[in-house]
C-alpha cells in the first residue's frame, strides 16, 4: 500500500535541507528542538545561563547551584503552525536538590504529530484511515559540585519513536534506543567592579550518546542520533540590588558523521569514492552505503575530521548563538537573542524575544522566534509557553 504520510515534512522540517551542500540529518530530531520558553527567548541558549528548571535539557550540572529545593515545570511549543494546528511538542520536568552539593532530576519530551489521514489514491472520497505518530524520551540525571564553583553531571535518556506505519503485513514496530549525556558547570563568586558587581558561567553538555536507531532492523536503515556538543560562556552584570543583565554566548556541533557526497537537485558534490574522475550517482550511492555502516561510537570522533572541505567546513558545521536577558527584582524578565548556521549547513538564521513573570512561587515565560533566513523555520511566527513552580528551602546562591 502507498502511504502518503507528512514525515518528510517533518524531518525537512528539523533539518532545514533546501537541495544544498552537505546538511547532516539525524533520527529523533524533537530532541534538540528548545522546549522551554526561557531558553527560546534567547535563540535556544542554555548551556552556560543560571540554573533553572528546565536545565535537564541544556546542562543538568547546573542543578547543583539551584537556589530553590524543588522545582516542577510544563511547556508546550506548536509545530509546523502554517501547515497544521495538532502537531506539537510538550515536556514536563522535575528536579530535587537533594543536598547543598546534589540534586536529581527527570523530564518527559512528547512529540505528537497529531492524526494523520492515509488514502490509497488522492480521492477525497476513498476510504481512509487515521494515525498518530509520535515520539517520547523519558530522562534522569544526577548533579554533584565537585567544589564550590564547579559541579558535573550524568543523564540518561530511553527514547521511543512510534512513527512507521502499520502496512498490510501488519508490520508496525516503533524504534527504541537510549542516550547519555554528560555535562559541567562553573559559576564564579560575585565579583567587585568599578560601577557593579559581577559573575562569570561556564557549561558545557556532550548529549545524546547512544546507539543508532532503526525501524526496520537493517544495518542499512539505522540513523544516528543527535548527539552534540554544546559549549557557553555568559556574565551576569549585577547593576543593584534590583536589576540584572546577563549576556550569553554557546557555540554548538552536531558530533555526526558528514556525508561525503550530496545530490543538489541536479548535480552531485563531494568526494570522488570510485576514483574516475566524476561525483555522480554511482559515487553517491557508495558513499551512502557506507556512510550507513558508521557507528555510533567511531561516528563520533569522525565529526571532527571528515568534512570533505577540509578544515573550513568542519567550522561551518558549528552554529552560534548570542543571547540577553534583563530581570528586574527576579520578578520581570525580557530576553532577546540571534542564532546563526553557516548557509551550506543547513541555513538556520534566526531572532527571538521572550519575557517572564514571576508571583510567589509561580513563573510564567513565553517566547517568540523571527527567521532571518530564506529558509523557512518550523518555529517561525510560533508563540512557545512554559509554566514553572518552584518551591521548598532555600538555597545559598553565593
Amino acid at each position: 500500500m502507498r502511504q502518503l504520510i507528512l514525515f518528510t515534512v517533518y524531518l525537512l522540517g528539523f533539518s532545514f535541507a533546501n537541495a544544498q551542500d552537505r546538511v547532516i540529518t539525524t533520527a529523533v530530531p524533537f530532541l534538540s528542538v528548545s522546549a522551554d520558553a526561557r531558553a527560546a527567548g534567547m535563540a535556544d541558549i542554555g548551556v552556560a545561563t543560571s540554573s533553572d528548571v528546565f536545565s535537564q535539557q541544556w546542562n543538568p550540572a547546573k542543578y547543583a547551584f539551584a537556589i530553590d529545593k524543588q522545582g516542577f515545570s510544563i511547556s508546550y511549543t506548536p509545530y509546523l503552525v502554517d501547515l497544521a494546528n495538532d502537531i506539537s511538542l510538550g515536556q514536563i520536568t522535575y528536579y530535587n536538590k537533594i543536598s547543598e552539593r546534589s540534586a536529581f532530576a527527570t523530564s518527559l519530551r512528547y512529540f505528537g504529530f497529531g492524526g494523520i489521514e492515509l488514502r490509497q489514491t488522492g480521492d477525497p472520497n476513498e476510504d481512509f484511515r487515521t494515525v498518530s505518530p509520535n515520539e517520547f524520551a523519558l530522562d534522569g540525571s544526577y548533579s554533584l559540585k565537585l567544589s564550590e564553583r564547579f559541579s558535573m553531571a550524568v543523564a540518561g535518556r530511553y527514547i521511543h519513536s512510534n512513527l512507521k506505519v502499520v502496512t498490510d503485513n501488519g508490520d508496525a514496530s516503533a524504534a527504541n534506543s537510549f542516550a547519555i549525556d554528560v555535562a559541567g558547570f562553573y559559576q564564579s563568586e560575585e565579583m567587585a567592579y568599578s560601577e557593579f558587581n559581577g559573575r562569570w558561567r561556564a557549561g558545557f553538555n556532550i548529549q545524546n550518546l547512544g546507539p543508532k536507531i532503526s525501524y526496520d532492523n537493517d544495518e542499512f536503515s539505522t540513523n544516528f542520533l543527535p548527539a552534540n556538543l554544546k559549549i557557553g560562556t555568559g556574565f551576569d552584570f549585577i547593576l543593584d540590588d534590583y536589576n540584572k543583565v546577563a549576556v550569553n554566548l554557546e557555540l554548538n556541533k552536531l558530533l555526526v558523521p558528514t556525508p561525503q557526497v550530496s545530490y543538489n537537485g541536479d548535480t552531485y558534490d563531494g568526494v570522488d569514492m570510485n576514483g574516475d574522475g566524476t561525483v555522480d550517482n554511482a559515487d553517491y550511492t557508495e558513499a551512502n552505503n557506507q556512510y550507513r555502516t558508521i557507528g555510533w561510537a567511531s561516528g563520533i570522533f569522525k565529526s571532527f575530521g571528515d568534512a570533505p572541505d577540509g578544515f573550513s567546513e568542519e567550522l561551518k558545521e558549528f552554529t552560534y548563538a548570542l543571547g540577553a536577558e534583563y530581570s528586574y527584582q527576579d520578578s520581570f524578565a525580557m530576553r532577546l537573542g540571534y542564532f546563526n548556521e553557516s548557509d551550506t549547513k543547513g541555513a538556520r538564521k534566526f531572532f527571538s524575544l521572550g519575557a517572564g513573570f514571576k508571583y510567589n512561587v509561580v513563573k510564567v515565560d513565553l517566547s517568540y522566534l523571527f527567521s532571518a533566513s530564506k529558509v523557512k523555520n518550523p518555529l517561525e511566527n510560533t508563540l512557545r509557553f512554559s509554566l514553572t513552580f518552584n518551591f521548598g528551602d532555600k538555597y545559598d546562591e553565593y
